[in-house]
C-alpha cells in the first residue's frame, strides 16, 4: 500500500513539472510570436539564456536591410525587409517556407495571432496573411507610410501610421472599429493592458486610449518626437523621447512618476524585468536603471548610434548596435559584458531587436539577412 502511495505521489510530482514545462514552453512561444515579447511590449522572454559566444545555425541572406524584429510561430521566423518583401522561413533550416511582396519597404515588424500573420508596409497598407501560406486575407489602406508595428489583442489589430492615425481594425476582416487621431505622425508601435492603448507620436506626446471606444484617456507632453514603443508593467508606462530623457509614468493617470536623463536622444524601447530596466541611448550609452525611482544599477557603452531595443531572457540583456554591427550580452545583474558576435555592418537606423525562443536567439541585419544563434557545443 505504501508502494504504491509513493508510486502516485512520484506520478504526481513528475506530472506537475511536466505540467510546468509545457507552460514555459507555451509562453515562449507566444512572446516570440509579437514585437517586443506581446502587447506589454516588455522586451521579455522566457527562453534558457546564452551564456557564452553563440554560433551560427543558419543565415537567410537578403539583399536589402532588415529593420523589423523577427517573429516566430508555429516553426517558421517571418520579418519583412527594405526590399518591400515579408518573408516565412523554417525556423530548423533557414530555408524559405514562403514570400509576398508589398510595393514599398517593410520596416514593421510582424505579429503571429493563431494561423495569420499582420504587418504593415510603406505602401500605406496593413496586410493579413495566411501564416502558412503567405496568401492574402485582407487589407487595409492607411493615409500613409505604416511604420509601426501591429499587436493584436482579443481579435483586434492595432497599429499606427504616418497619417497621425492609430487604428483598431478588426483581425477577420480588416474593418476599422475606431480611429484615434494624433496631433502628429507615429513610428510608434501601440502597447495594450487592461484595457488600454499606449502610443507615442512625433508632437511629442504619449497618448493613452481606450481599446474598446477609441476615446483619450490622458495624454503626456515631452520636449521632443517619440519614435520608441512604450513597456506597460505594474502599473507604469515606461518611455524615452528624442528630448533624451526616460520617462516614468502612471498608467493610470499619465502623471509622472520619475525621470532619468540618458544624455542623447532615445529611439528605442526598454526591457523591463522585475525591478530593474534596460535603456539605450543613441550615442551608445546601455543603462540598467531602478524601476522604483530611475536610479543607475550599471552602465555600459556600446557604441554609437544605436537604435536597437535591448532583449532579456534569464538574466542575461541582449542588444545590437549600429557599431561594428556587434550583439553584446551582459549579466543583467551586474552588467558584466559576457560576449560579443558581429551581425554584419549595420550602417545607420538598424532597428532589429533580438528574439529568443528555446535557446537560440534571432536577429536581423542590415547586410545578413536574418541571423539564428544557437549555444556553442
Amino acid at each position: 500500500m505504501k508502494v504504491t502511495c509513493m508510486r502516485r505521489s512520484l506520478c504526481l510530482i513528475l506530472f506537475v513539472l511536466l505540467v510546468i514545462q509545457v507552460s514555459a514552453q507555451d509562453q515562449n512561444a507566444q512572446e516570440a510570436a509579437q514585437f517586443r515579447g506581446g502587447s506589454a511590449h516588455t522586451g521579455v522572454y522566457s527562453s534558457k539564456a546564452l551564456t557564452r559566444a553563440p554560433t551560427l545555425l543558419w543565415q537567410f541572406p537578403i539583399n536589402r536591410p532588415v529593420r523589423t524584429s523577427l517573429a516566430i510561430a508555429d516553426g517558421r521566423v517571418y520579418g519583412g525587409s527594405e526590399n518591400g518583401t515579408l518573408y516565412a522561413v523554417n525556423i530548423t533550416t533557414g530555408k524559405e517556407v514562403w514570400h509576398f511582396d508589398t510595393d514599398d519597404a517593410v520596416v514593421s515588424s510582424p505579429a503571429v495571432v493563431g494561423d495569420t500573420v499582420y504587418v504593415g508596409s510603406l505602401d500605406h497598407n496593413v496586410y493579413a496573411l495566411d501564416a502558412a501560406t503567405g496568401a492574402e486575407r485582407w487589407r487595409f489602406k492607411t493615409g500613409n507610410q505604416v511604420y509601426s508595428s501591429p499587436t493584436v489583442v482579443d481579435d483586434v489589430v492595432y497599429i499606427a501610421s504616418l497619417d497621425g492615425i492609430l487604428y483598431a481594425l478588426d483581425t477577420s476582416t480588416g474593418l476599422d472599429l475606431w480611429r484615434f487621431k494624433m496631433t502628429a505622425d507615429s513610428w510608434s508601435s501601440p502597447t495594450v493592458v487592461d484595457g488600454v492603448v499606449y502610443i507615442g507620436d512625433r508632437d511629442n506626446k504619449v497618448y493613452a486610449v481606450d481599446s474598446a471606444t477609441g476615446l483619450e484617456v490622458w495624454q503626456f507632453a515631452t520636449q521632443g518626437k517619440i519614435d520608441a514603443s512604450p513597456a506597460v508593467v505594474k502599473g507604469r508606462v515606461y518611455i524615452g523621447s528624442e528630448d533624451g530623457t526616460f520617462y516614468a509614468l502612471d498608467a493610470a493617470t499619465g502623471k509622472e512618476q520619475w525621470h532619468f536623463d540618458v544624455g542623447s536622444p532615445i529611439y528605442s524601447s526598454a526591457a523591463v524585468m522585475d525591478d530593474t530596466l534596460y535603456i539605450d541611448g543613441l550615442d551608445g550609452s546601455l543603462f540598467a536603471l531602478s524601476t522604483k525611482d530611475g536610479s543607475v544599477e550599471w552602465t555600459f557603452d556600446i557604441g554609437k548610434p544605436a537604435y536597437s531595443a535591448p532583449s532579456y531572457a534569464d538574466g542575461v540583456v541582449y542588444v545590437a548596435t549600429e557599431y561594428k554591427g556587434l550583439l553584446h550580452a551582459f549579466d543583467a545583474e551586474t552588467g558584466k559584458q559576457l560576449w560579443t558576435y558581429t551581425t554584419g555592418q549595420q550602417f545607420d537606423y538598424r532597428v532589429s531587436s533580438p528574439v529568443l525562443l528555446d535557446g537560440n536567439l534571432y536577429i536581423g541585419s542590415n547586410t545578413m539577412g536574418f541571423l539564428a544563434l544557437t549555444p556553442p557545443r
